[in-house]
């Protein structure tokens, strides 16, 4: 019932938050690729030709986040996501009406920067800055807006396609982000939200605005970056490389592909679950433990060949999902406050695009050295296994910051000096 009200109550800003990260499907690898047949056919380019091509966008689109970062610190929230709609919008034009190469790599350029970039960067910001003590909720309940996007789009695709074909589809993209989109986000973020309108859950002490240059100055936002790139890094290359690990396993694709629909089941149904525990306990004191499940999935589909095992790891890798779609919205401003939190997103954001990007390219690379693909999976849960034990010592050390803040409030209160610990690096 409580989550209900909480719903109802903030209808407005969880509406421009969803709408947002749904909408970011235009430019996210899942629908683009969905043209990949059509277009390597018209502009005569291999898988591979295709795939360098696509990289080269991607990295391209993460090198400029970062310089757009700022808008969102310097603007109001509705401007951003008015003019990123906007953009998008053209970016699915471009796609259309693409007639040469250098037509195409831009259109690509513009829907990952656009969509995959802009898109989650300023639903995530907007957020992140509306809500503070329901910021897991709020962040668990828009993050689902990628999952359904996921889930619908698809199929959406491959019906208009058979009747616009797919340059006529990404078309219709372009309408439907200037018809539907543009008007309904912004007016559900045309009016910023206070986040102390929220009655609070529990007490936590006021964080420090970190500029931006202070926080890559840290050496733990570097350990906890470390952690954060391990999903986009794992999931990408996994799927990626699906047709050559089921031909490996001898698993049928299509049981493959079945798996899809419980992982997204679970990765909702944890996304969920992981809003209230961020609420109640923090987004840092569960940062130890959301790549377990991941680790457990890197060690189930790299270790074993029975079917079974299809499933199993579909589940356990929609558990660390849903974590992280929810977990990693509430992180930076629990760490860093969230005045400058558009410039640091954008670094963040980034640095995952470059982390989805690299994967599958490093280990096609590796297996076309003959290096074991099953090995270097069951490597990546050795990796999620010893950085959890690093974000269980940067939770510790995190919170021991914590009570010296609450500490220094308190004597302040009662009009004693002390040296605020929170110049101290987190």
């Amino acid at each position: 019932m409580q989550f209900l009200t909480f719903m109802g109550r903030n209808a407005r800003w969880l509406a421009g938050g969803f709408l947002l990260c749904f909408f970011s499907s235009f430019g996210q690898t899942f629908y683009i690729s969905l043209s990949n047949g059509d277009i390597r056919r018209e502009f005569d380019l291999s898988n591979g030709d295709f795939g360098l091509i696509y990289m080269a966008a991607t990295l391209a689109s993460a090198a400029t986040l970062p310089a757009l970062g700022w808008t969102l610190d310097r603007f109001k929230a509705w401007q951003v996501a008015a003019a990123t709609v906007l953009c998008l919008s053209l970016a699915t034009a471009v796609m259309s009406l693409a007639a040469s190469l250098p037509l195409l790599v831009l259109a690509l350029y513009m829907l990952r920067l656009f969509g995959q970039g802009m898109m989650t960067e300023t639903a995530m910001t907007a957020t992140g800055r509306w809500f503070a003590a329901n910021r897991g909720r709020a962040m668990a309940l828009i993050s689902l807006g990628f999952h359904i996007g996921t889930g619908l789009f698809p199929l959406v695709f491959v019906v208009v396609a058979a009747w616009l074909g797919w340059r006529g589809t990404w078309l219709a993209c372009g309408a439907v982000l200037l018809v539907v989109a543009l008007p309904v986000v912004a007016w559900t973020t045309y009016r910023d939200r206070d986040p102390q309108s929220e009655p609070k859950t529990r007490e936590r002490p006021a964080v420090r605005d970190w500029t931006l240059k202070e926080v890559v100055a840290s050496p733990t936002f570097w350990l906890v970056a470390s952690a954060v790139l391990a999903p986009p890094f794992i999931g990408t290359t996994i799927f990626f490389h699906q047709v050559y690990l089921t031909e490996l396993r001898g698993w049928p694709i299509e049981v493959f592909a079945s798996g899809f629909a419980v992982m997204s089941a679970t990765t909702v149904v944890f996304a969920l679950l992981c809003g209230s525990l961020v609420d109640r306990f923090s987004a840092v004191r569960l940062l130890p433990f959301f790549l377990i499940p991941m680790a457990l999935a890197c060690f189930v589909i790299g270790g074993f060949s029975a079917v079974a095992a299809i499933f199993v790891f579909m589940v356990l890798l929609g558990i660390s999902n849903g974590f992280s779609s929810t977990l990693l919205g509430a992180l930076w401003p629990e760490l860093y406050g969230t005045k400058h939190l558009g410039s640091v997103r954008s670094v963040t954001v980034a640095l995952m695009v470059l982390a989805s990007a690299l994967g599958p390219g490093v280990t096609g690379v590796l297996i076309d050295w003959q290096v074991s693909y099953p090995l270097q999976i069951g490597t990546m849960g050795l990796y999620c296994m010893g950085i959890s034990v690093v974000m269980a010592l940067v939770a510790l050390r995190q919170r021991a910051v914590d009570r010296a803040s609450a500490a220094t409030a308190g004597l302040a209160e009662r009009g004693i000096d002390r040296v605020d610990p929170q110049v101290h690096d987190r």
